[in-house]
């Protein structure tokens, strides 16, 4: 369907509805009947999170002001931005993708060479970059990690976000020596709390974004409906039906949130691991049991849940293994112990992690 145009930004909360979803049981009436769509339509939610947060990037986006989300690995943070993106402007590709190896030119402009040997500095032989494509068409670009750009290639944005405007000297004296932003320019950049060999960003230009920390879901049941949506639609891409059973998701949701959280459901310690225990790495457990069910069978599917785990935890720190059977000792046996019976199973399967 068509994406919100920077007016209806301006206008209401349309880019807000249209990513967190309508109402329960409320259509959207469009303002004309379009051919091919229904005279009103029902917006499924698109993203599991705060309609507050969601609400407040709105707003930052139409006071053109730069955007920054921040929060953990896997918690949607691109996929917040890329939303925004296609709901304010129509597209999401506008994007530059920061690394140690990103250059200015990503941020401002490049040549093509060919055509400036040829012609020398043209309009013609200038190559815009995501950047500067947003700037002329007054659309919303993204920046994602930017705190793996280097800090003089961050510093780029702080004249762009304040004059909103880019000067291109080997075009002085011609028409296209200046391109100014036209209205609806802005940028939304990305930023993980937890990544090694980081650029401190500038204060200069910490100053040009609103800051939006993109928290995990706080809802046990939503993330669990979310974590089976993904699951299953990741394993019928691959020609199979999901077949995994709602209480093992239900127990790795759990062991999720708790070493996720430091503290159990039923209120115990848990030591929490040095790897970041994601909503997106809880998709790929479940995906990984589905295709397992589906291609491997022969088993009970828990019976490969604590392999998964051990493979998510111990991705960073080798003292991660010993919280993960820290927590089979604690949480697990004594859940085990009350007589569930799925429990007594994974407590059984202690040694597996061994």
């Amino acid at each position: 369907m068509d994406s919100c145009s920077n007016e209806n930004v301006r206008a209401g909360s349309a880019p807000g509805q249209w990513i967190t979803g309508g109402s329960a049981g409320v259509a959207l009436a469009l303002p004309e009947r379009r051919d091919g769509l229904p005279a009103k339509l029902e917006i499924v939610p698109k993203f599991v999170g705060e309609r507050a947060l969601v609400e407040r990037c709105v707003v930052t986006l139409a006071g053109e002001r730069g955007l920054l989300l921040t929060g953990e690995p896997g918690t949607a943070k691109s996929m917040l931005s890329e939303l925004l993106a296609a709901a304010v402007s129509g597209t999401s590709a506008l994007t530059v993708q920061g690394t140690a190896g990103t250059t200015e030119d990503a941020f401002r402009y490049g040549w093509n060479y060919a055509l400036l040997l040829a012609q020398g500095p043209t309009p013609q032989a200038l190559v815009d970059s995501p950047v500067l494509s947003a700037m002329r068409t007054g659309r919303v670009v993204r920046v994602e990690e930017i705190t793996r750009c280097l800090p003089e290639v961050q510093d780029a944005l702080v004249s762009l976000l304040s004059d909103r405007r880019i000067t291109v000297p080997e075009l002085t004296a011609t028409e296209d020596a200046v391109v100014s932003a036209a209205p609806g320019f802005t940028v939304i950049a990305t930023a993980n709390l937890r990544d090694r060999g980081v650029s401190e960003m500038s204060a200069a230009l910490k100053r040009r974004f609103n800051f939006e920390t993109v928290d995990p879901i706080a809802d046990a049941d939503a993330e669990a409906t979310l974590i089976r949506r993904q699951a299953v639609a990741a394993v019928r891409r691959a020609g199979a039906e999901f077949s995994v059973d709602d209480a093992v998701l239900d127990a790795l949701v759990t062991v999720f949130r708790d070493l996720r959280s430091g503290r159990s459901t039923e209120g115990w310690d848990v030591e929490r691991p040095g790897t970041v225990m994601s909503t997106a790495e809880a998709v790929q457990v479940a995906a990984s049991l589905g295709l397992s069910a589906a291609y491997l069978p022969g088993g009970d599917v828990l019976d490969l849940l604590p392999g998964h785990l051990l493979g998510v935890v111990r991705k960073d720190d080798p003292a991660d293994h010993a919280r993960l059977l820290g927590y089979w000792d604690g949480p697990v046996r004594r859940r085990a112990e009350t007589g569930s019976a799925m429990w007594r199973r994974l407590w059984d399967l202690r040694g597996s992690l061994k």
